[in-house]
């Protein structure tokens, strides 16, 4: 039986590993596609997007049979339960990515826009923290998991600046005063992504520890 509970554990954490690895997908698509205007990747962000919302479905279900077949305790208890967390968050990744790539279509301010650079920079530090989210779940990692949450003052001080350039971008011509709020959304749904992303390491750290980060 614990034979059996452990490898429904491991088809656990490669699920895991595999809503991550779509959640990283969609973000990387939605911000190339912003860069470059290529509506095939703003496509594949939102494809990758409906990937993550089945991908969360049979993840859920795993979970569920594990708690209801295994009856997992103490540990084994907390780590299915907060993987039942984190794929919600991951879910709602999902759903910000493709919501950047829908907004591709009506922003296209040159790419040595000040803004657009420093919005680049956030999708990136957003999925490293996506993955190492998920990796530190997956590897049981309580360091990595805080790192995570530590990584998010830098997503949120990259929002705040993309928030000065693109005001005083409106400021020099207001005639980017639309793309620019297009821009601002972009930059709030990355924010966002990064709080989800911390949301699934405080969760890993209830995993591993039974105490949430909330509670402290």
């Amino acid at each position: 039986m614990r034979n059996k509970f452990g490898e429904q554990l491991e088809r656990l954490h490669v699920e895991m590993i595999q809503m991550g690895a779509l959640c990283e997908d969609a973000i990387s698509a939605a911000a190339k596609a912003l860069m470059t205007g290529d509506e095939s990747l703003a496509q594949a962000a939102k494809d990758a997007e409906r990937e993550i919302d089945q991908k969360e479905l049979e993840v859920e279900d795993l979970c569920l049979k594990l708690l209801l077949q295994q009856q997992p305790v103490a540990k084994d208890l907390r780590e299915i339960s907060s993987a039942l967390k984190m794929i919600s968050d991951l879910e709602r990744i999902g759903d910000q990515a493709a919501d950047i790539a829908e907004l591709t279509r009506y922003v296209r301010l040159p790419a040595e826009d000040g803004g657009r650079l420093h919005i680049a920079d956030m999708a990136r530090a957003v999925i490293g923290m996506v993955t190492d989210s998920v990796d530190s779940f997956v590897k049981r990692d309580l360091a990595l998991a805080r790192a995570v949450c530590a990584a998010d003052d830098q997503v949120d001080a990259l929002f705040d600046q993309v928030k000065r350039e693109l005001i005083a971008l409106i400021a020099r011509d207001p005639n980017c005063g639309e793309q620019g709020l297009d821009l601002m959304m972009v930059a709030k749904y990355l924010e966002r992504i990064g709080d989800h992303a911390t949301n699934v390491a405080e969760w890993v750290e209830y995993s591993l520890t039974g105490n949430h980060p909330s509670n402290n």
